[in-house]
């Protein structure tokens, strides 16, 4: 019985962290936060990841707690945005500054990384 709660809460964990991912990104909409100025962040996540949807909740938040800066977020399945940005893997995180690509990472999820990242790039 122990196995069965133990696996109904794992499969309760996955489960929340795929419905919180979808693809947010428009190139539209990317290219009008560029022309209003703002720091814009794009984020490439697929389906049962986990860092990506630990990723994601970091992102998510630091949209409340910085101020001009745009955050979009991408299935690295769709061929035409992840060639848009040369993205292979998920987890990859960009961050654009004056219409230049001013910082790759793959993999960052710790919370500190990815603020001083976005600090920085302010």
């Amino acid at each position: 019985m122990k196995k069965f709660f133990i696996y109904i809460f794992l499969v309760l964990s996955f489960s929340s962290n795929v419905f919180a991912k979808e693809t947010t990104f428009k190139k539209e909409l990317f290219d009008k936060a560029q022309a209003d100025g703002k720091v814009v962040i794009v984020s490439s996540w697929i389906k049962y990841c986990s860092s990506c949807a630990s990723q994601m909740k970091v992102l998510d938040k630091a949209k409340n707690d910085f101020d001009n800066i745009e955050y979009f977020a991408f299935d690295v399945t769709n061929k035409e945005i992840a060639e848009l940005f040369d993205v292979q893997y998920q987890t990859t995180l960009l961050i654009f500054k004056d219409k230049k690509l001013v910082y790759r990472s793959i993999g960052e999820t710790t919370k500190d990384l990815i603020y001083k990242a976005i600090q920085s790039s302010i």
